[in-house]
């Protein structure tokens, strides 16, 4: 029997967690946890006897992970988003690899195609299994044992940064988070290629609801992991560039609102108010 369970976080994404899930093997669980009332997705995954769909309120995509938790009972889980391209039996075999291996670990992830080292930093690619400090929430191999040690993730955060603040509290805890090198992923780029299904007239709205969120996790995070005098002194020259930028924007931009939510959202967590934004698309 297999010792991994596949946790799908779907959010008004039918068409893109079918695509996904007909690439994983039969032999495998998966727990699809949908935070949107898709009825549609659930009519097509009834002849799939190896998927349950678990329906929830929209809390954020470290609470479905948690939410997913309950219904565990492997000894570990790989968390996607559904919208994760390269994912498959090959793919996964790796994993399996390195579990045979018996590599003590909390969370293990792979190796990213489109990313830069400067928004994602990953292991010496010539490495086969690179220790790193932090990988992507999209695709996370999460060891269930130390999940339950560090409570899962914080559900404080709705959006961005989950993976970091999770990562750093397994560091904390003396857990080894690596990077399998030999399994490729690829994330898509920009609100229309992700895993929310939208309309172009919603493009703009959805984008600036993640700038909201970018910046409130942003701050949360590096506050959480430092104190508040320094996370008030690192973020004031951000929330200036912000407040320019939004002047700036509303006199030039046809987005007048892209800097405006960016800042809403950093002030927002800079005097402490929770993570409260939320739209329907």
């Amino acid at each position: 029997m297999n010792n991994i369970t596949i946790v799908i976080i779907a959010h008004k994404s039918s068409k893109t967690v079918l695509d996904f899930i007909k690439k994983i093997p039969k032999n495998y669980k998966i727990i699809i946890v949908d935070n949107s009332n898709d009825d549609a997705l659930n009519k097509k995954i009834k002849k799939f006897k190896n998927i349950k769909l678990k329906y929830m309120k929209n809390e954020g995509y470290g609470a479905g992970i948690n939410y997913a938790r309950k219904y565990v009972k492997t000894k570990y889980l790989f968390v996607f988003s559904p919208d994760v391209l390269g994912v498959n039996k090959t793919f996964l075999e790796e994993f399996e690899k390195a579990i045979k291996n018996k590599i003590k670990f909390g969370v293990l992830g792979p190796r990213f195609l489109n990313v830069s080292q400067k928004s994602h930093r990953q292991s010496n690619i010539k490495d086969p299994i690179g220790e790193i400090n932090a990988i992507s929430g999209s695709a996370m191999l999460i060891n269930t044992k130390a999940f339950d040690d560090i409570r899962g993730f914080d559900e404080k955060i709705f959006l961005f940064f989950e993976e970091n603040d999770f990562c750093g509290r397994l560091y904390k805890k003396k857990y080894k988070i690596f990077q399998i090198n030999k399994a490729k992923a690829t994330n898509p780029k920009g609100v229309k290629k992700g895993v929310v299904q939208i309309k172009d007239k919603n493009v703009e709205k959805l984008q600036n609801f993640y700038g909201w969120h970018f910046m409130w996790s942003k701050y949360y995070v590096y506050k959480k992991n430092n104190n508040n005098l320094i996370a008030i002194i690192t973020f004031t020259p951000i929330l200036i560039r912000l407040i320019l930028r939004t002047f700036i924007s509303y006199l030039f931009s046809s987005n007048k609102q892209k800097y405006n939510m960016r800042l809403q959202g950093l002030v927002t967590s800079m005097i402490g108010i929770r993570s409260y934004k939320r739209i329907i698309l």
